[in-house]
């Protein structure tokens, strides 16, 4: 006993000389590290995160202006005092006037101190409240709200490695991404990426072709097609139901009888040797096994088919990809994009951010003879690989 004793003592002491060591350098680790701070450095980065935080505080009234209306309603009536605008809207007086000081804070919109007046620039109005601009940017913050929701399940896969299907998301992510996506490519689709590619325009013209749009979500890329080319059958393939019934609904609503919305996977979908063309939009570095798409997508095309690619716009390197741009798709890419690939097959998990030089790599590997660009926006590049 008395031995036993002896060792549960010099247990617990060697534990606490530990402890206490481990304290002692933590202590050391600090002093040294606030020793080097630099004030003027220090005070930049904190302006810089007090920014951040502010527009992070801020994405939640960018959703309530427009799930409110409140952007179109100020757009459309000019100069408004808060009283007027919460007369024009049915909506409070109190929480407007909340909501419009820190929509002036953020240069979201304008305020005239003079006559107490808010106001839209057209450029805020292009961004804000224009649901069909080229750079509509609401959508990215219905996307982003489904981040902080989901944030406890991509904490729990940092720590297993698991993915996250892309199913299990919150749904704010599923029509977040089609209304930051729709407007580009309303504005792109049709009038340059099309025309852009090796003899395509002239096949969906003519009619009698068949074009297969892989990933397709909520259809907005296969219905814009579809409209734009009436005598051209398109099929939009996606691996979530929930995504392919908001598809089909508006798909009725246009009236468009030239399209259709089928479950299927990007290595499963059929149709050997029967495509003119097919499609990824900002989809192939969400798959498990993108060459796997790919070497499938080659054997669904005729001799002369084209696959078109629609990837975040990024530079090959790290350093390329350091600026606003590149910080957003790593954000999603961290969120989003490398779970749900981590959560099939293979799970290669290329990233947002995977750059022309590997996906080129990945259209190499699948058998395409060669990968080239053909278009560019500052938000994606636009890629052909002949059958």
């Amino acid at each position: 006993m008395l031995a036993g004793t002896k060792q549960t003592k010099t247990k617990k002491m060697k534990a606490i000389m530990t402890s206490s060591n481990e304290t002692e350098s933590a202590i050391d680790w600090l002093e040294g590290y606030r020793n080097q701070i630099k004030e003027e450095s220090l005070m930049s980065l904190v302006h810089s995160i007090l920014g951040d935080m502010g527009a992070a505080a801020s994405g939640a009234l960018v959703l309530l202006g427009d799930r409110l209306g409140i952007y179109r309603s100020l757009a459309k009536s000019g100069r408004l005092t808060s009283k007027g605008l919460a007369k024009e809207t049915g909506l409070d007086e109190r929480y407007l006037r909340e909501w419009l000081s820190n929509q002036a804070a953020s240069g979201y919109v304008e305020y005239d101190p003079g006559t107490e007046e808010f106001f839209m620039k057209p450029e805020q109005v292009a961004v804000f409240a224009d649901p069909d601009s080229p750079v509509a940017m609401t959508g990215g913050y219905y996307a982003l709200a489904s981040t902080y929701h989901d944030e406890p399940k991509v904490a729990k896969a940092f720590q297993s490695g698991n993915g996250i299907p892309w199913g299990d998301h919150h749904d704010c992510l599923f029509c977040g991404t089609e209304k930051f996506f729709r407007p580009g490519y309303a504005a792109n689709l049709v009038g340059s990426w099309i025309p852009a590619l090796d003899g395509v325009e002239e096949k969906l013209a003519n009619g009698n072709a068949h074009v297969a749009d892989v990933g397709c979500g909520y259809g907005a890329s296969t219905l814009i097609l579809a409209k734009a080319f009436p005598k051209t059958q398109f099929v939009g393939f996606d691996l979530h139901e929930g995504s392919l019934e908001h598809a089909r609904r508006h798909a009725a609503d246009q009236g468009l009888n030239n399209v259709r919305f089928e479950l299927a996977t990007a290595k499963g979908f059929p149709g050997n040797g029967k495509y003119d063309l097919v499609t990824i939009f900002d989809a192939l570095h969400d798959m498990g096994d993108p060459v796997g798409a790919c070497q499938h997508i080659f054997e669904t095309l005729k001799p002369d088919g084209s696959l078109m690619l629609v990837e975040p716009m990024a530079g090959d390197k790290l350093e390329d990809n350091l600026n606003p741009v590149g910080r957003l798709y790593y954000a999603f890419s961290t969120m989003v994009c490398t779970p749900g690939s981590r959560s099939q097959e293979v799970g290669a998990a290329l990233g947002a951010q995977a750059g022309e030089a590997r996906l080129r790599g990945v259209a190499r590997e699948a058998g395409f003879p060669s990968l080239q660009r053909v278009a560019e926006t500052p938000f994606n590049l636009i890629l052909e690989a002949k059958r």
